[in-house]
């Protein structure tokens, strides 16, 4: 049984509930399944699904006709919010679903709702007793400072143990993303030129052209370095950095991904860029003296052996000229005859984590002719044209994990404690409100 709370909000309505419904399509939900959305509002079950079904239409998953009615029979609402004062209707509809399905039902809680109330809602899963042998998802940012994590974490362990807890970071659960560990340790080629010897610099860049009209009074809250930084772009530099993991079991991936982010050197704000887009003052929701970061370009130092001494460049921005997802390694060039006379873009191991993702890679040629002219040709890998592919969304492929209770994408709290420990001097200089900078650095 998987109930979504903030079912009716934006986040549920772009990502959860698409996902969702792609499982049940592709015939991944469990036999027996029913999906419970929570809300204030005093939604009727009927509503509820033509909400399901708008939602769906909207991001491009318009259901068929022929499947949609067996689904919504399965979808049901409960109102009146969810607190430890009081639990609105959701225990009578839980009840009821698990009278439907029979026996006793694994329950996944599905918090899609903003960080403040993350703490609430799990403490009222256990005054309700909603929270035995249940699975939870929290969305991120798990906390928006180290002191609010730490109170979030206590409190969420004071209800469950943490092999209940999944935090959320759909970035990990992309593709390529989980190509940059598997190209790595399956092929001898990369894996040895995999470190600092051969590596001049990592560049991970998420140019948005997104505007945050729909979510701006949660943007103006949160902004770039929480949003972004602190998350995604902070879990694919540990993706690529980390130590090769005893196996690729859950376990063993989420100790190597989280040992080399206890490794990241705290952030020098001397080394951070941080901007706002004209006209973000102005966008409804936003404070009208926001200092709020919509950009931010940090320079990301590792204290390994592997990667001493080698700068990661993490950008990321909205409403930028175009929009990108894209991991970059850029070797160091070789010494021999051709010294200095390399192409400046050659060289180059790139991952792009949109869509279904690709790699490429551009490598120094001779141009065919008679002369001894350099030139650079690119070579491209779409993941999604490998025979038999089969690629899920980050959303479908997390969620589906967690109705397997595979941890293996997911972050754990001590990962987490290292970041925002990383994170501090530039949280505290921007609370302080820091004068915005647009300078450029770091960029090939």
């Amino acid at each position: 049984m998987f109930v979504l709370f903030g079912a009716t909000g934006d986040l549920a309505s772009r990502m959860v509930l698409p996902a969702f419904y792609r499982l049940a399509r592709e015939g991944l939900l469990p036999g027996q399944w029913r999906l419970v959305g929570n809300g204030r509002g005093d939604v009727a079950h009927e509503d509820f699904r033509a909400h399901v079904h708008d939602a769906l239409t909207e991001s491009g998953a318009k259901p068929d006709p022929q499947d949609w009615d067996a689904f919504a029979q399965r979808v049901f609402f409960a109102g009146g919010g969810f607190s430890t004062e009081s639990p609105g209707s959701l225990l009578d509809v839980i009840g009821k679903a698990r009278s439907a399905l029979g026996g006793d039902p694994q329950l996944v809680h599905y918090q899609a709702v903003p960080p403040a109330a993350f703490a609430g809602l799990t403490e009222a899963l256990g005054q309700h007793g909603l929270a035995k042998d249940a699975r939870v998802v929290y969305e991120k940012p798990f906390g928006t400072s180290g002191d609010a994590f730490r109170k979030l974490d206590q409190v969420v362990h004071s209800v469950l143990d943490e092999q209940q807890v999944y935090r959320i970071d759909h970035f990990l659960g992309k593709e390529a993303t989980q190509d940059l560990h598997l190209l790595r340790f399956g092929n001898g080629l990369f894996a040895s030129c995999w470190d600092a010897e051969h590596v001049e610099s990592v560049q991970i860049d998420v140019p948005e052209t997104l505007d945050i009209s729909n979510r701006a009074q949660f943007y103006d809250a949160t902004g770039a370095v929480l949003d972004m930084l602190v998350t995604h772009l902070f879990q694919v530099a540990a993706e690529v950095a980390m130590e090769p993991p005893a196996s690729l079991g859950p376990l063993d991936l989420q100790a190597a991904r989280e040992e080399v982010i206890s490794r990241f050197r705290r952030l020098d704000p001397a080394e951070v860029v941080l901007g706002q887009f004209d006209g973000y003052r102005d966008v409804p929701g936003v404070a009208p003296r926001s200092k709020r970061d919509t950009f931010v370009a940090a320079r990301l130092w590792i204290d390994s052996d592997r990667w001493r001494g080698v700068p990661f460049y993490l950008r990321t921005g909205k409403r930028m000229a175009t929009s990108a997802q894209r991991v970059s390694l850029i070797l160091r060039e070789p010494r021999g005859p051709l010294s200095g006379r390399l192409p400046r873009d050659a060289n180059v191991l790139a991952f792009s984590l949109a869509g279904d993702g690709e790699i490429d890679l551009s490598l120094v040629t001779k141009k065919p002719g008679p002369a001894l002219d350099l030139d650079v040709a690119h070579a491209g890998i779409a993941l999604a044209g490998l025979p038999g592919a089969d690629p899920l969304p980050p959303y479908v492929r997390l969620i589906h994990d967690v109705l397997l209770g595979d941890r293996s994408l997911f972050t754990r709290p001590d990962g987490l404690a290292s970041v925002w420990d990383v994170a501090e001097p530039l949280l505290s200089k921007a609370a302080a409100g820091p004068a915005l900078r647009t300078r450029v650095m770091g960029t090939r």
